[in-house]
């Protein structure tokens, strides 16, 4: 609750300072800052969405990365769409790469995409599609462990490598940029910024209380306890298959919200978001704030990327050192996270 109270104020107070406050005085936050924190926010709810089949499944996933990115580029062609005739080349149907690439009409996979709903339905569809067919491929197999991990992670490789290519048609290794609008609102505008950050707060929140309640109920039970002892809870009457997959889908799809939150808020999407190394940071979130307490992936997410951002503006060539480094002490020194940190020093007190 502490948590989730401190999100909520942040989505009150961040706005009022931004909005509200002369520019001029020390309370005012900038835009800079806005935008930083909902990427954070984002980062956030892509944490929940690992720690959720990682820490309550045991499903070590390194795929993630992917689902994010298709959530992404999902909401990147609807920003594109909404470009129309405001391109470099002035075309009032195709993009400005698809000019370049001599194409002369649109391809079908990008039409519906100048409606919102129906971008937001490809949002979730896609990846959860996605993560359907592969999880019912993997579990029925009864792949799992390292296996599971590396299959995961070689899926989010071959995306990678497909989206590099200019053929795919989503703008090969630059990606989709150049958004000028979202409903109607421009993008660079003060407000539009404030209510993207005030929509990933909120998605955070709503993402939260979801997997707390699927981690409480009978079905989280269950889920619990095929992480800890799984041919016990087959030999037990229970479908273990169909728990994970089901809980693999709704992982993914929530990273996918948290991709099509990411992306009107950077202001572009590439390739390069499928990258495994992208699969394996969120890894470490989740392992440094807390694996299996949820709140503990939140912290986990605002702390390893407020020491990102510090680190790659002082001293960008160390970052990925420290990274690995910071992942070896916390799995040798601190098990349990961050959060795991607290609760020991909390027993200590009560003890005394």
């Amino acid at each position: 609750m502490l948590v989730l109270g401190l999100v909520l104020l942040t989505a009150i107070i961040v706005p009022i300072l931004n909005l509200a406050v002369p520019s001029d005085s020390p309370l005012y936050i900038s835009n800079y800052t806005v935008a930083l924190l909902g990427k954070f926010l984002c980062f956030a709810l892509l944490a929940l969405s690992v720690d959720l089949i990682w820490g309550y499944a045991g499903i070590l996933s390194l795929g993630h990365g992917a689902f994010f990115s298709l959530g992404g580029y999902a909401m990147g062609m609807y920003l594109m769409r909404q470009i129309g005739d405001r391109g470099v080349y002035g075309h009032p149907e195709l993009m400005d790469f698809m000019v370049v690439l001599n194409w002369d009409k649109l391809p079908w996979y990008w039409q519906g995409f100048d409606m919102f709903w129906f971008a937001m339905l490809m949002v979730l569809l896609v990846p959860g599609l996605l993560a359907l067919v592969f999880g019912w491929l993997a579990f029925r197999s009864r792949v799992t462990g390292v296996y599971f991990a590396i299959i995961t992670q070689a899926l989010t490789y071959a995306l990678m490598l497909a989206f590099f290519r200019n053929e795919m048609g989503f703008g090969g290794n630059n990606g989709l940029n150049d958004f000028k609008e979202i409903l109607g609102f421009d993008l660079a505008a003060k407000t539009t910024r404030v209510g993207l950050f005030v929509a990933s707060a909120f998605a955070l929140i709503i993402g939260y209380m979801a997997c707390r309640y699927i981690v409480t109920s009978r079905m989280g039970r269950v889920i619990i306890a095929i992480r800890d002892a799984e041919s016990r809870t087959r030999f037990s009457g229970y479908q273990v298959e169909s728990y994970k997959l089901w809980l693999f889908v709704f992982s993914a799809m929530l990273a996918a919200v948290a991709g099509a939150l990411y992306v009107p808020q950077v202001g572009i999407i590439n390739p390069g978001e499928f990258s495994p190394l992208n699969s394996i940071e969120m890894v470490v979130w989740v392992a440094t704030g807390g694996r299996g307490t949820l709140f503990g992936a939140i912290v986990g997410a605002f702390s390893v990327n407020y020491a990102k951002t510090f680190f790659t503006t002082f001293s960008p060539e160390t970052w990925l050192f420290i990274l690995g480094g910071l992942f070896v002490l916390v799995t040798l020194l601190l098990p349990k996270g961050i959060v795991g940190l607290f609760d020991r020093f909390s027993r200590k007190g009560d003890k005394q």
